[in-house]
């Protein structure tokens, strides 16, 4: 690995493993739908004249309906549901149950018929994780926590289902417009959803809360992006993937530096399995996916 692609895996490990530590220290002022408006609004205003630039968004036009399921199972549902949960759950554990997304997508594929191809390792991993995600919520989460637990659960099946669009209906397509017009239409779609739930926005929180919300936009979502599609061409698809095994480690190190969280010898070891057994899926063969499905395939798994 080069000493460029080195400094932009390490940027984009950070970028995608400090989400959960803004998204709890943002939602103890901001409601999730807010938090979901402000982020996806300014990461759509950096992104979209990059797309328009590029002549991204024109090509996406025919496929709008697919382009509309993409936003609600990627971005619109699972932000929402991610904020709530971490009203409840460390950002920590929350962290590590997403690394699980590679599971979910090998139980997509035997579910769709394309899991016949994966080798056995595959299936280790598959078990593996699951061992791990049941230390986890078993043993690291407090039982009046299964509930976001639950809304953590259908994220990751959100997560994994969305590379499964692109690599199929919107296969080909640039993933700098499906990302930009993905956030433009979610930051639209939730400004009724919170002047209805939550009313005319009131005063601005607190700094720590407006420099959260922005690092999540600018940093951890527009930037993000741009870094991932910079990685890619240093290493590949396939390579730039293994972000996903970095990402867990650095919001379990951020929960417990800034926030305290505690870091229990069952968030040691359910991380250690999640990961092994992500890693040992990625390796035994998961379906393959189109280029541009590759990159917001390791969007769906490295960020939130």
């Amino acid at each position: 690995m080069s000493r460029r692609a080195l400094v932009l895996f390490l940027a984009l490990g950070v970028a995608w493993g400090i989400p959960y530590l803004l998204i709890k220290v943002a939602v103890g002022e901001v409601s999730p739908a807010q938090l979901v408006l402000a982020r996806t609004g300014l990461a759509a205003l950096i992104l979209l004249p990059i797309a328009i630039a590029k002549d991204a968004l024109r090509p996406l036009v025919p496929h709008w309906r697919w382009l509309l399921v993409f936003v609600v199972v990627e971005i619109a549902v699972p932000w929402v549901l991610l904020g709530s949960a971490e009203t409840r759950l460390p950002s920590s554990t929350t962290g590590l149950l997403i690394a699980a997304v590679p599971l979910a997508g090998l139980a997509i594929a035997f579910i769709t018929g394309r899991a016949e191809r994966l080798a056995p390792q595959a299936w280790a991993g598959l078990a593996l994780g699951i061992v791990g995600v049941a230390a986890l919520v078993g043993l690291d989460v407090g039982g009046s926590d299964l509930g976001a637990v639950a809304e953590v659960g259908v994220v990751v099946v959100g997560y994994a289902a969305g590379p499964a669009i692109l690599s199929r209906p919107l296969a080909g397509l640039p993933g700098i417009g499906i990302m930009a017009s993905a956030l433009a239409l979610t930051a639209l779609a939730y400004v009724p959803i919170v002047l209805l739930t939550d009313g005319v926005p009131g005063p601005l929180p607190s700094a720590q809360v407006v420099w959260s919300i922005v690092a999540l936009a600018v940093v951890c979502t527009a930037a993000a992006f741009m870094l991932l599609f910079a990685l890619v061409q240093e290493v590949g698809p396939v390579r730039a993937t293994t972000i996903t095994y970095v990402n867990p480690a650095v919001a379990v190190v951020a929960g417990a530096l800034v926030l305290d969280e505690p870091v229990t010898v069952w968030t040691v070891l359910g991380f250690a399995l999640v990961v092994s057994g992500s890693f040992l899926v990625n390796r035994g063969g998961r379906p393959q996916t189109s280029p541009t499905a590759e990159i917001v395939d390791a969007v769906a798994d490295g960020r939130t």
